[in-house]
């Protein structure tokens, strides 16, 4: 690695930070790049590249990157399908689990909660649509809590803010004081895929390029499942 050249720069929603964390160490192994990713809230990471922010690659939920792409401010070309990941049920470690086998036992366990938490990501607007169509929004409005942007819903249950949460299973997976139910049955379950791309702005697209790569590849599958997520080209 070479002091003198600067690192790659990424930015990413906290949903993919510790796969990227894992799959940029090991490029810059292989490659002998260094890689520098910050994890932030996927709102605050469209912004920031929405404004014009300097990175060399953004990792996004697939509809984000597609906004970016038609912005002109990823290269559309280079977008590359990373990861997919299912939305699941936690609740604060020794705590009685709810029954999230079938949609009455979720809408049961929703409605019995003393507080819900939920993200501003995907999952989250997810879950809002699914209250919405359950039609319990104005029963439960003031026990929904939706985490701060960075902040995942892990923190919430810990913290005792919520008594049940749902995101992304990489957002669980090893979180102190967490315990994961179990994913959201198939009849209301939502997959999110989540894909990389060039900045325009960047002047190291070959290299982001080949990272990006080498993140879509099988050789990273390992990483992946061990964070909860799967190879994107798992599913359609």
């Amino acid at each position: 690695m070479n002091p003198a050249i600067a690192p790659i720069r990424g930015i990413s929603s906290m949903a993919t930070r510790d796969v990227l964390a894992d799959g940029c160490e090991a490029w810059q192994r292989r490659s002998g790049c260094d890689v520098a990713v910050q994890a932030v809230g996927g709102v605050d990471a469209l912004r920031r590249v929405q404004e014009g922010e300097a990175f060399d690659f953004v990792v996004l939920a697939a509809d984000a990157i597609e906004r970016l792409a038609t912005d002109a401010l990823v290269v559309a070309a280079s977008v590359t399908p990373l990861a997919r990941s299912a939305i699941v049920v936690a609740v604060r470690a020794g705590a009685p689990q709810p029954d999230v086998s079938s949609e009455a036992a979720v809408r049961d366990a929703v409605l019995r909660a003393r507080a819900i938490g939920y993200s501003t990501g995907p999952s989250g607007r997810h879950v809002r649509r699914l209250v919405e169509r359950w039609g319990v929004l104005d029963r439960i409005a003031s026990r929904l809590v939706e985490a701060p942007p960075g902040v995942p819903v892990a923190t919430l249950i810990a913290r005792g803010t919520v008594d049940v949460g749902f995101q992304q299973a990489s957002e669980f997976m090893r979180a102190p004081d967490v315990a994961i139910v179990g994913p959201l049955p198939p009849e209301i379950q939502a997959i999110t895929v989540f894909s990389g791309a060039l900045c325009t702005a960047s002047s190291r697209r070959a290299d982001a390029g080949a990272l990006l790569a080498f993140l879509a590849s099988t050789e990273c599958d390992a990483t992946r499942r061990h964070h909860g997520m799967a190879p994107a080209r798992d599913g359609p």
